[in-house]
């Protein structure tokens, strides 16, 4: 039976990716969010029509054609955007990918996931063929993430619960933003969390910056944090021991418990 072909639109790629998942990587940036976060440095990937459009094989030849340097470790990550806003397309991707032997990383806010259908039984596919999620936690505070991003947090928590009972791996990350991510409360809540999940293998501290801040500008759209600066190398050394972003965390509980 024939398949019909699915296409997604993708906003760009980048050949040799080393900060989104293990290895060197083939970075598959997709077109569509629905969050309106402040801090957005992609505020081109917002509209869901953007982009190029690309069929899975179209995609994986050009992918393929950096294959030699991934070595063991590296692969393809897909990001966005919001990746899981074009499901059916991850679907067809990742399969074909893994046929191929091809280790996928999915990078994503969470924030479409849902146990309704057929949402959650397309993700619950599409965990079939992804090797591991890159899950950015934007604000543990739902208040907050609301004026941060726009949504509730319910959802992206709701999934890395879910994530959790599964036993997919996860790698948290979550952006330090002063006057806004940056208090020790809520960093403390946050770790509180991830100490309930059993599959987190590493915890991330992404430092603001404003360097996107230029898109906004050239979409029209004002900026929502101008004048707020990076923060200190304090504030990052804070948030990295609250979070206990050093070392293995699974090694950390088993040493916790000796």
């Amino acid at each position: 039976m024939n398949r019909e072909k699915i296409y997604g639109h993708i906003h760009s790629t980048e050949s040799f990716g080393s900060v989104d998942g293990p290895g060197v990587r083939f970075i598959v940036f997709m077109q569509g969010c629905k969050m309106r976060c402040q801090f957005c440095h992609n505020p081109d990937t917002w509209k869901m029509t953007g982009g190029t459009v690309f069929s899975s094989e179209q995609l994986l030849a050009q992918a393929e054609r950096f294959r030699p340097y991934w070595g063991k470790d590296g692969g393809i990550t897909i990001s966005g955007g919001e990746p899981l806003l074009q499901i059916d397309f991850l679907l067809d991707f990742t399969r074909k990918a893994k046929e191929r032997g091809i280790n996928i990383v999915l990078d994503t806010c969470g924030q479409p996931f849902t146990y309704a259908q057929p949402f959650f039984h397309k993700f619950t596919e599409l965990m079939k063929y992804v090797d591991l999620i890159l899950l950015d936690i934007k604000h543990i505070d739902d208040d907050a993430h609301k004026v941060l991003t726009g949504h509730s947090n319910s959802a992206v928590l709701q999934m890395a619960r879910h994530l959790s009972d599964i036993g997919k791996p996860v790698w948290i990350r979550h952006v330090l933003v002063p006057q806004r991510t940056d208090y020790d409360e809520f960093l403390i809540r946050l770790d509180s969390f991830i100490e309930t999940l059993s599959n987190v293998e590493k915890v991330e501290v992404l430092p603001y910056h404003a360097m996107g801040c230029f898109k906004w500008e050239t979409l029209g759209v004002t900026y929502p944090l101008t004048g707020i600066n990076p923060p200190a190398k304090e504030r990052i050394e804070n948030a990295n021991r609250l979070l206990h972003t050093h070392g293995n965390r699974e090694t950390d509980k088993k040493i916790a418990s000796l």
